[in-house]
């Protein structure tokens, strides 16, 4: 029987400098037996400077577009430099060459012609992952492992939405076509996460932290026995250590969990991680490139609740409240449904949403939109948006059926203001509002008491398992490396569609 593929993805802090490179290269070399599959992220910081070099084309400013981008490319070269030897460097120094020339002339064609920007802009964010992974694997066959660099976009085919992709059915089959052979001929495919190409060929990007989805739709083409996401942290935190220093792993966490508190903010997933491997019922595994021998978290089909049920809270700041107020929905149909009609006229997602007998709140993260929506909304009735507003979301197995919770988090934080409540909505969440400037503080509190305050301080985040990893799967990934809208009574949440 052939043993399935292991899906390993490293995000940008674990590709920053060559020393992070190394030791991504030592983690692989452990794990060949587990035949991997490696997705890698652009290195740390250079998407940003990549979209801001657009940002500047499209200014008219070709010039200092290209030009912003000196540093990053000095950036590989150095790395390139203090990694591989004299027959190599070179040859990614040419590369670096190639990435140049062909990014000023994107930047060239975007400043006289500015339409021509979203495409463009694909094509050239892109270079990020294609650099990092030819990098990575100029630096794996230089430690002796049979690495092969492949062009992701050979294997993600997605529609034309650039900037936020959609991978098309036909995926599936491209993948296998390019990756199979080299996984049967004992080589490492290394590929360059977030992209994609259009059945035209045209590149394409995922959306920001598109290249943990790439990972997950890998290994789900592949039916990978374990998706690793390796990133600069031990797993899946109870809270934003930003916020809260002392917040610690979770050993376990469902997938239903894990897709709210992606959705709500954890960084550590992008949110559309998880439904491929809800499909293919494929355990992931969070890990830290910096600890490898870590277990981090593992997250599968059912967790058991834990002791105090809160498993963990995640918060989104920069979010915006938009009331719309109107008799005409008192006792009417078809007003909720006029009003999702504008926010998809505009493709603008919603992520909570509240309602009374004559008025409707939601919450966007996207206000660049605002002023062409509002018209559209005072339509139907009065408008007020308010913003800085930070979204605050308790998640755990068990939440909606314990007596008592919504009690304890409110208690906890009487003296902020709270608004937009959603519970009951998801069987795993209990989601409100706050002012931005009391996110923190009401943060630091519920942790507090839901992680610090009981068992002496230390009580265990996660759960037990209820359905464990494939057989074999280990608990330190170094040693064994596989490893419609819902609208409440009276508040409720819609799901839809994430950048």
């Amino acid at each position: 029987m052939v043993k399935r593929p292991t899906i390993m993805k490293f995000g940008g802090t674990s590709v920053e400098d060559a020393t992070a490179i190394r030791n991504v290269a030592a983690i692989i070399k452990l794990a060949v037996n587990s035949r991997p599959v490696i997705i890698v992220s652009a290195i740390g910081g250079f998407t940003n400077s990549l979209l801001a070099s657009v940002a500047k084309a499209i200014d008219g400013d070709a010039r200092a577009a290209t030009k912003s981008l000196e540093a990053d490319f000095d950036r590989h070269l150095t790395i390139a430099r203090e990694l591989l030897d004299k027959e190599s460097c070179p040859a990614f120094a040419s590369t670096i060459g190639d990435a140049r020339s062909k990014i000023r002339q994107l930047h060239k064609i975007i400043a006289a012609h500015p339409v021509t920007s979203p495409p463009l802009q694909d094509e050239i964010v892109a270079y990020g992952e294609h650099l990092s992974s030819q990098l990575l694997t100029a630096a794996l066959v230089q430690n002796d492992v049979a690495a092969r660099q492949v062009d992701a976009r050979c294997c993600i085919k997605t529609d034309e939405a650039y900037g936020a992709a959609t991978p098309q059915p036909l995926t599936g089959n491209a993948i296998k076509t390019e990756l199979e052979p080299l996984l049967h001929a004992a080589k490492i495919p290394v590929l360059g996460g977030f992209i994609g190409s259009t059945a035209r060929g045209v590149t394409t990007t995922l959306g920001r932290g598109g290249s943990d989805y790439s990972a997950a739709i890998i290994g789900a083409a592949l039916e990978a026995r374990e998706i690793q996401i390796w990133t600069d942290v031990s797993g899946v935190l109870t809270a934003d250590p930003r916020i809260v220093p002392n917040a610690r792993t979770i050993p376990v966490l469902s997938y239903q969990e894990a897709a709210e508190l992606a959705y709500f903010g954890a960084k550590v997933l992008h949110p559309k991680t998880i439904q491929p491997a809800i499909d293919k019922r494929i355990p992931v595994r969070v890990c830290n490139s910096r600890a490898p021998r870590e277990a981090g978290t593992l997250i599968v089909s059912e967790s058991a609740a834990a002791p105090q049920t809160i498993k963990a809270i995640a918060h989104k700041t920069g979010i915006t409240t938009v009331q719309v107020t109107s008799a005409r929905m008192l006792g009417a149909y078809g007003f909720l449904r006029a009003l999702f009609e504008v926010f998809d006229r505009h493709r603008i997602a919603v992520d909570v949403v509240t309602t009374s007998e004559v008025s409707v709140s939601l919450s966007i993260d996207d206000a660049s939109a605002l002023p062409q929506l509002i018209p559209d909304l005072e339509e139907l009735g009065t408008v007020e948006v308010e913003k800085d507003r930070t979204i605050i979301s308790v998640v755990g197995e068990g939440l909606r059926n314990t007596p008592g919770i919504a009690a304890r988090v409110f208690s906890v934080i009487g003296d902020i203001n709270v608004s937009m409540i959603s519970v009951g909505a998801s069987s795993v969440n209990l989601t409100f509002m706050v002012d931005e400037a009391h996110a923190a503080q009401a943060i630091e509190r519920l942790h507090r008491v839901c992680f610090e305050d009981e068992a002496g301080g230390n009580p265990t985040p996660g759960g037990a398992v209820r359905e464990v990893a494939p057989s074999g799967a280990g608990t330190v990934p170094i040693d064994h490396p596989t490893r419609d809208a819902r609208v409440g009574t009276p508040v409720g949440r819609i799901s839809a569609t994430r950048r």
